[in-house]
């Protein structure tokens, strides 16, 4: 049984190409690939998605955190990127064989914080529930209906 239940994300397309609706609650979103994968870039491709949630969530929980402790943080900017290496390539990864998923995170924060408010804001990113969620075991169990 799920810990908290939440409103489904339905997606809607057609099989003539990539684009997708997206209902979110009360809010829509497209999603389809770029040009070059034979989509027409009518939204931002799933990959885009993924990383849009980890940024939202990292900035979201480095800005709870400061704000609790009415620490001097103005600004959050996160940059993310998604690429695929090879795993030999990744020294501190388990898989040692084939290609794994990289994403990279630029976090930078603006305000007049100390350089020990800095450090524990750094360490507190990595503690946004979706790097949770993505560092852990996902189960995701699909039905026809």
């Amino acid at each position: 049984m799920p810990l908290e239940e939440e409103a489904p994300v339905v997606v809607h397309g057609d099989a003539a190409g990539f684009a997708q609706k997206i209902d979110i609650g009360s809010h829509q979103i497209s999603a389809d690939e770029p040009l070059s994968y034979g989509g027409t870039d009518s939204g931002a491709s799933p990959y885009d998605l993924l990383l849009a949630a980890l940024g939202a969530c990292t900035s979201m929980t480095i800005g709870l955190y400061a704000r609790k402790r009415g620490w001097p943080l103005d600004q959050i900017t996160v940059s993310l990127r998604h690429s695929k290496i090879h795993a030999r390539d990744c020294e501190d990864c388990d898989t040692k064989e084939g290609r794994i998923d990289r994403i990279e995170v630029e976090i930078h924060l603006e305000g007049g914080l100390s350089r020990e408010q800095r450090t524990k804001l750094m360490e507190i990113a990595d503690k946004c529930p979706v790097h949770q969620t993505l560092t852990s075991e996902i189960n995701i169990k699909s039905r026809a209906v």
